[in-house]
């Protein structure tokens, strides 16, 4: 699929709660303004997580209050796993086709020398 053929999940959903996308090659309005949204949604759920975690480590909250945290944090890790499925959709495909395959140490290898400070010689 070319990049200007990409499909991207929006990260809000349409009319009856269903996904949203936009096809393009991502350097439009839209795009932007999903990105900005995106980037809001994820500072939004660490800052919750971090309220969560003060809340449960003072193990003083009402029912309501855990209720209600409760809520928000599904609603933010359903905002996050949107994300994460969108990005995943736009990743490019694997080098390799049969990850079972892989020889690991080749990889390392690979990595290795592609980090080196000294140039390997290409024969």
């Amino acid at each position: 699929m070319s990049l200007t053929n990409q499909v991207r999940l929006l990260p809000w959903a349409g009319p009856e709660g269903k996904p949203c996308y936009l096809a393009g090659d991502g350097t439009g309005y839209l795009s932007r303004l999903a990105d900005n949204m995106e980037s809001t949604q994820l500072g939004l759920a660490g800052e919750l997580v971090q309220e969560a975690q003060h809340t449960l480590d003072g193990r003083r909250w009402t029912p309501g209050e855990l209720h209600l945290l409760a809520v928000q944090l599904t609603e933010a890790l359903a905002n996050v796993h949107r994300i994460a499925v969108s990005r995943g959709a736009r990743l490019p495909a694997p080098a390799y086709d049969d990850l079972d395959t892989l020889d690991v140490d080749d990889l390392e290898t690979e990595d290795e020398e592609r980090d080196s400070p000294h140039p390997v010689p290409l024969d």
